[in-house]
């Protein structure tokens, strides 16, 4: 799989051919599920899943540079669709959500964890879901989906020089919170481990 064949398939897909548009859903549907799980309660990742492919395929037309990455442009698509869940959510609350600041656990009390089978892996999500919102989704793209800074910096609509800064502050962050959740020491040992293999990846 690679770029130019993705924007092969949207193309194609958008341009009416079903069977090209089944093939980058099939794709691409486990990562946006994926993106969706943590973050919101009961059925609702399902609708919004199905939200962020019908959104790409009926978006303007010009709308996806081709010399940028689909994936980015998909999942830049998905980030929209769940601010907009969440606003309509909070809607009548008297302040409205700043996702720079608030975190899934404020904004969607009871959001699922049902991504982390494992203790540690649990430990690590609910430390995600306690730092500010843009910055879980920030962590959870760079590592769970290896985008690079130039297809964060898609997704987010910021230069890669502020991804990498914002991304130092999303390390600190959740490994504080990951320090203040309750958890036997070999589920918070775990979580180090597996947080510390996270980090890995930038000594690579």
């Amino acid at each position: 799989m690679n770029d130019q064949d993705d924007i092969d398939l949207y193309r194609a897909w958008v341009g009416g051919d079903r069977k090209a548009g089944s093939a980058l859903t099939e794709r691409h549907f486990p990562a946006i599920e994926r993106f969706f799980a943590s973050k919101t309660q009961g059925g609702a990742a399902d609708d919004l899943v199905q939200q962020t492919f019908l959104r790409c395929v009926q978006a303007p037309r010009d709308s996806f540079r081709a010399e940028g990455s689909f994936r980015a442009f998909l999942f830049g698509i998905a980030k929209n669709v769940l601010f907009e869940h969440i606003r309509a959510r909070t809607r009548g609350q008297r302040e409205v959500p700043d996702f720079a600041v608030s975190t899934i656990v404020d904004l969607m009390p009871g959001a699922s964890t049902l991504l982390a089978r494992q203790s540690e892996t649990r430990l690590l999500v609910m430390a995600l879901q306690r730092i500010p919102l843009e910055l879980q989704l920030l962590l959870e793209l760079y590592y769970w989906e290896e985008m690079p800074l130039s297809e964060l910096a898609e997704v987010f609509e910021v230069p890669a020089g502020t991804i990498k800064s914002r991304l130092f502050r999303a390390r600190n962050l959740v490994r504080e919170a990951m320090e203040a959740l309750p958890g036997s020491e070999d589920e918070q040992r775990g979580a180090r481990t597996l947080l510390q293999s996270w980090l890995a990846r930038d000594k690579g």
